[in-house]
């Protein structure tokens, strides 16, 4: 892969000096927020964090060639500042509260260590939730190394904690694409240690570890992956009879699909739009394109306050229900001219053009809420004729040769993570998920999985949801033997078919 493009702050320059100084000068409210927010350099929603340390942006050298050592002599691993180690410490113990289900799986299977043996290698983004995830892990028994699947959704504080408690991680935030490699190969690729478990979010890891450690997958008991784009490339191999080993698809079970799908979407849509240009939804006209969980959440929250959405899709039957949600389906060459706010969702990739581009109206924002940064075509923007101007940290705007500007929204990499945060209880819901996943894969007998690409059994799924109950003092109504009977159901589930779509 070809590396055309150097670190993001060395590309995108302030128009001139003057304005960079006027912009430090006089910070708006809206400025302060985000200046206090980038000098954090936390994707979390604490404000604290400006307090808490400042050094973070201003040491502008590569953590690749920084030598660092956590306190108990090891330096395995690389992250922005092992000094920030106590401060993600804080981070962790504030998404633990939220996150009381991944907490009672941990302490029920602590004492049997069911991934004892396990050497779990993961690509995910590194933020206090997926802190967790990773530290529940540890304590059913694994051994972790870990690395970042997006360039901007690390938290660099909680990095460092996981680094001062001895995982392995190798990620920052703001990598370059350069870097970002380096990041999974460091962590694939070390001496007398290999993985026999994968954990990917986007499949990145899982393709160099095709493209570059083949025998690796002698080793491997299974993959677990989380997206949309992930999945969508295990089936690939699949196809081509070119997976060696079993995949767990968490993304399609249904705690993972509906809850971090749909009600997360639904919240952290506007957050993310909020954070990044303060925009006043009401009336705004918008367009999604993509009707699946992510866009249904989107609408959802985007109609409620108001604004009018309409919706591109290629698939007739979600296109019926964008259509009886009360959405107009549209084609995006149809509508773009009109539009506020164009926004992403669909996993495939040129779903915005660079035509569509330069015929959007002056103050057009758009952005991605799909995992992969293909779905815009930012490349074609990077072009001499057009001029970039970083106004905000994760807010470009694009300057046409007639003055017309366009605001884009993290390089057009998923706006909910690069921007603002997402709801610690949903992503708790997909990382049980992911470690009952794991814990299955680890300790199925041979044979029980083949070279293939398998769901969550529902019985899994149910478990999960039962798990977060309690957060909303849920009470469920338990079947008489009678009605079970009636029902042909066990009492304690599944109950539901496989085939149950809910």
């Amino acid at each position: 892969m070809a590396h055309k493009h150097g670190h993001w702050k060395e590309r995108i320059q302030f128009a001139n000096a003057e304005d960079k100084q006027e912009f430090s000068k006089y910070p708006t409210k809206a400025g302060r927020r985000s200046l206090s927010r980038s000098i954090s350099q936390s994707s979390t929603d604490s404000y604290s964090s400006a307090a808490s340390y400042t050094d973070s942006s201003d040491d502008e050298t590569s953590p690749r060639d920084k030598a660092q050592v956590n306190s108990h002599g090891s330096s395995d691993f690389c992250v922005k500042n092992i000094k920030q180690a106590e401060f993600g410490r804080r981070e962790i113990e504030i998404a633990e509260q939220d996150m009381s289900a991944l907490i009672s799986l941990r302490k029920r299977a602590q004492g049997e260590k069911p991934l004892a043996g396990a050497k779990i290698v993961g690509c995910t983004h590194i933020t206090a939730q997926t802190a967790v995830l990773i530290e529940t892990l540890v304590a059913l028994g694994a051994q972790c190394r870990w690395t970042a699947c997006n360039i901007y959704s690390t938290q660099n504080e909680v990095a460092a904690a996981l680094a001062e408690t001895g995982v392995p991680v190798f990620a920052w935030k703001g990598e370059s694409e350069d870097d970002f490699w380096w990041c999974i190969d460091r962590c694939v690729n070390t001496e007398g240690w290999q993985a026999n478990m994968i954990l990917d979010d986007g499949g990145d890891l899982t393709h160099w570890v095709y493209k570059k450690y083949p025998s690796v997958f002698k080793k491997v008991r299974g993959i677990v992956e989380e997206s949309v784009t992930g999945v969508h490339r295990l089936y690939q191999l699949s196809k081509a009879g070119k997976l060696c080993v079993p995949a767990m698809n968490v993304n399609d079970s249904v705690t993972k699909q509906k809850f971090d799908n749909l009600y997360c979407c639904r919240e952290s849509i506007l957050d993310g739009l909020k954070r990044t240009t303060d925009i006043m939804f009401g009336g705004k006209q918008v367009v999604v394109c993509g009707y699946g969980e992510v866009g249904k959440g989107c609408c959802t929250a985007l109609k409620a306050l108001g604004a009018i959405v309409c919706i591109t899709e290629i698939d007739p039957i979600c296109a019926l229900q964008a259509c009886m949600d009360g959405f107009r389906v549209v084609k995006l060459s149809e509508v773009i001219r009109q539009m506020d706010v164009v926004i992403t969702c669909t996993g495939n990739k040129n779903v915005v053009t660079r035509e569509q581009l330069d015929r959007m109206k002056n103050g057009c924002i758009v952005c991605n809420m799909g995992h992969s940064n293909t779905e815009i075509d930012v490349a074609s923007l990077r072009s001499p004729e057009l001029t970039w101007e970083r106004v905000r940290s994760q807010v470009d705007h694009i300057i046409w040769p007639d003055g017309k500007r366009v605001i884009l929204l993290a390089e057009g990499r998923l706006l909910n993570l690069s921007c603002s945060t997402v709801p610690t209880f949903v992503l708790s819901i997909t990382a049980t998920t992911q470690a009952l996943a794991l814990i299955e894969l680890f300790n199925a007998p041979e044979g029980r999985y083949k070279q293939d690409v398998y769901l969550l059994p529902k019985k899994m799924d149910e478990y999960v949801a039962s798990l977060h109950l309690p957060n909303f003092d849920a009470h469920l109504t338990e079947l008489s033997d009678e009605q079970a009977k009636y029902m042909g159901l066990n009492k304690n589930g599944p109950f539901k078919p496989n085939y149950y779509r809910y």
